[in-house]
């Protein structure tokens, strides 16, 4: 039997765009509030830019995946194309 939790998303899973968007937000309130120690800021500056990179990555997808999208004469949607799930990049 398995000792791990079973749990939604394990450390190598990427965190969702509201995820990412909150982390990012902690980490530029906390660097803002000037309290962090300049290593740490540094550190915190860091992850910050990847996960700008991972919410652009996801925004990137999802624009895409609008654009693919177009409207029927009945007003049903129609899909141009095939939709890929870019997210898991």
């Amino acid at each position: 039997m398995s000792t791990q939790p079973n749990t939604p998303q394990n450390e190598t899973a990427k965190p969702t765009f509201e995820q990412a968007l909150a982390q990012l937000e902690g980490i530029v309130e906390k660097i803002e509030s000037g309290q962090v120690p300049l290593e740490q800021a540094i550190e915190m500056y860091a992850q910050g830019t990847r996960l700008v990179q991972q919410c652009r990555t996801i925004l990137d997808a999802a624009e895409k995946k609008i654009q693919l999208l177009s409207k029927n004469a009945d007003g049903s949607l129609t899909v141009a194309g095939e939709l890929e799930d870019e997210t898991q990049v």
